[in-house]
């Protein structure tokens, strides 16, 4: 069995392709990320997530992308948005998902892994750069330049299943892989019970989603 690293940030996305990637016959290690964002309650909703999956380990990594700010979900004197604006939103954190998959291809790198999951959509997202086709082409140059296994002449994949599909198609398939989404958190700012707030641009798109899916949406909404 082939092992992959996934992202995991407790979200309906990231849920989704680690049970793609699970359905696909890999053995998965999941990666969240503590990078201090709003509230905690997404990672526990990961943890949730990769227990119930029973993925072959689990590692929570503490970062610090609050020290610098510049995004609404890491600098609380930026409020969160409640309708969809113009050009990139302050939701946006720098870099963010450059990071994350620095880390993972680190620890893929030390496991043996050579393929990587993530859940970034470029259909229904936020107009986020490191959502779209082109940064995850590049990721995965950079990754087979930078790496002894890549050097070595093993290549490194970077999966993003999700990333040409609609809300509703990722719920439709999420659902017939069996994933609970009941216990995924996707609010930008949901409070410490997990109840999201309903008006955010992750609600809206999510409960679109499900809309557009007919699927009931098992949200919690405070």
């Amino acid at each position: 069995m082939k092992k992959a690293v996934i992202l995991l940030s407790g979200g309906l996305d990231s849920a989704t392709v680690l049970a793609i990637a699970r359905d696909q016959g890999f053995e998965c290690y999941a990666l969240s990320l503590a990078y201090g964002q709003r509230h905690a309650v997404e990672l526990e909703a990961a943890c949730r997530i990769a227990t119930q999956n029973r993925v072959a380990a689990h590692k929570v990594i503490p970062l610090s992308l609050d020290a610098f700010g510049g995004s609404a979900l890491t600098d609380s004197t930026i409020a969160i948005p409640e309708t969809l604006g113009e050009g990139i939103p302050v939701t946006y954190v720098p870099a963010r998902n450059t990071v994350f998959l620095s880390l993972a291809l680190g620890w893929a790198e030390v496991l043996g892994a050579r393929d990587l999951f993530l859940g970034v959509n470029a259909v229904d997202y936020s107009g986020y750069p490191d959502c779209r086709p082109e940064f995850i082409k590049a990721f995965e140059v950079l990754a087979n330049l930078a790496t002894k296994a890549g050097v070595e002449g093993e290549h490194f994949k970077i999966h993003a299943p999700l990333i040409h599909l609609s809300k509703a198609e990722i719920i439709q398939q999420g659902k017939a892989l069996g994933v609970d989404y009941s216990q995924t958190i996707s609010c930008y700012q949901a409070d410490p019970t997990g109840a999201a707030c309903g008006i955010c641009d992750s609600c809206r798109l999510r409960a679109e989603g499900f809309r557009a899916a007919g699927i009931p949406d098992p949200t919690r909404y405070r």
